[in-house]
């Protein structure tokens, strides 16, 4: 008798050690993969009990909650929300986007550094406040912007704005855009509705253009190009190769100029004339010819072309590609054409290096966190690194001062800003990527816009950027 309840008493406690073991490893690392779960009923509607902390652009709380008549639970509110949507992305119980997202655990009070600040919360039996994320987006040069956008074009388009010196993101825009509210419902049927809706719309409205969209930036390019050439001291006798026309090496295949009067029509002229009037037939032979496809891929990395920028905790652009090919596509490529393929995000940081002597830094978007207005959390500036030295950062401003001055953005004179114009071809489609990559010549705002459509970039981006480029300075 002894031996059997011995037994029995040896397989009761084995049981009793699995059943603890089970529930400290499911506690210790399944309990965020369950409290996740979209079949977790509990989960969702624990959600909405929650004092979801607020984003904010500025002193504008652009996403924030508001209590229920019930006393108990809470409903998401977007101001402006098309206008600040690629900011704060939307929140559902299910699905989440953008800074909802990245940031939903302070948002919600989950996160450690949040929850400790909420201990008294705790204790009372209460879900503790989230935290309140302070973005860098500067609110007008946001509503300017998406509004200048929306009256360019019917198709896509996107800008962003940094602060060269800090890599703070100081607008982010797309187009078209969404309302966070209709899919931000408690009702899932509703939001679910509203978001098969979006998706099978016309342009995309869900994906951020500014970030997650890549386009061939044009002659928009051709300032990592003049880069290369610096770097390899191809304009060192003071001319560089330029024509009406120039055969793609290996190929029967020409490209020619917009235009075939001036400089660009001459064999031979300055990088800086080049740059200004926008010589295709320059920069394609000096990316084929001269630096070569390595040369140009390097320098493409160094402005930060191959890498996916966290530019939030969980939110990531898409990498930039300057594609590994011939001679003839690195022709293509080193002019904006051809697999060439760069976020607006990315582009804009290529004008943020230049303005800042060369040093590229990290982009953020995120400035600070506070709970109850106590600061808990900051962003640090980061180098990501350089770019160009100073000196040639310095010879690439003189050429995008030219642009304005006497190249092909004269349109934008007195206006404070420099940069590059690009029109891109788009295969099979009627219609242009139309660029204007710059910066405000007081500093430190590095802005690029891309719009599709009919026209130059020139015409039609440049203004635009003028605009955002007003509003932060």
């Amino acid at each position: 008798m002894n031996v059997q309840l011995r037994r029995t008493a040896v397989v009761a406690l084995a049981m009793i050690i699995a059943i603890m073991v089970n529930i400290t490893l499911i506690m210790a690392f399944q309990s965020d993969r369950l409290r996740q779960d979209s079949r977790n009923a509990r989960q969702f509607n624990r959600q909405y009990e929650r004092d979801r902390g607020a984003i904010l652009a500025g002193d504008v709380q652009v996403a924030y909650s508001v209590k229920n008549e019930d006393g108990k639970t809470y409903d998401r509110r977007y101001r402006e929300g098309e206008v600040f949507s690629p900011v704060t992305g939307y929140f559902g119980a299910f699905s989440k986007t953008g800074l909802e997202q990245g940031m939903n655990a302070v948002l919600d009070g989950t996160d450690s550094t949040v929850s400790v600040r909420g201990l008294v919360d705790w204790i009372t039996g209460k879900l503790p406040k989230g935290g309140d994320v302070h973005t860098t987006i500067v609110p007008r040069a946001q509503r300017v912007a998406y509004r200048q956008l929306k009256a360019s074009t019917s198709l896509q388009a996107a800008a962003v704005a940094v602060n060269a010196e800090t890599g703070a993101i100081e607008a982010m825009a797309s187009y078209p855009s969404y309302d966070p509210a209709t899919v931000s419902v408690r009702d899932a049927s509703a939001a679910s509705g509203a978001l098969k809706k979006l998706e099978g719309a016309a342009g995309d409205p869900l994906l951020n253009k500014a970030t997650r969209e890549l386009y061939p930036p044009g002659s928009s390019f051709k300032i990592v190009t003049a880069a290369a050439a610096l770097a390899h001291g191809i304009a060192e006798d003071g001319t560089v190769p330029a024509g009406a026309s120039y055969r793609l090496p290996g190929t029967t295949t020409s490209i020619s100029n917009s235009h075939d009067s001036g400089p660009c029509s001459e064999a031979r002229t300055t990088l800086i004339n080049a740059f200004a009037q926008s010589c295709n037939t320059t920069f394609a032979e000096i990316g084929a010819e001269e630096v070569g496809n390595a040369g140009m891929r390097e320098q493409s990395e160094s402005f930060g072309y191959g890498t996916r920028f966290e530019y939030a905790p969980g939110l990531n652009a898409v990498a930039s590609d300057f594609p590994d090919t011939d001679a003839a596509q690195t022709a293509l490529a080193s002019y904006g054409q051809g697999a060439n393929v760069a976020t607006v995000l990315q582009m804009a940081l290529v004008a943020a290096a230049v303005e800042n002597d060369g040093v590229l830094m990290r982009p953020h978007l995120v400035e600070k966190i506070t709970v109850r207005n106590a600061t808990i959390d900051t962003t640090d500036p980061v180098v990501f690194g350089r770019a160009v030295t100073a000196g040639r950062a310095a010879e690439l401003r003189q050429m995008m001062e030219a642009v304005v001055s006497e190249g092909t953005a004269t349109n934008l004179q007195g206006d404070g800003v420099a940069g590059k114009t690009g029109t891109a071809d788009v295969d099979g489609a009627a219609y242009n990527d139309r660029w204007f990559v710059g910066y405000t010549v007081s500093g430190p705002h590095a802005i690029a816009v891309m719009t599709q459509g009919a026209g130059y970039g020139g015409s039609v981006a440049g203004p635009i950027m003028a605009a955002i480029a007003a509003a932060l300075t």
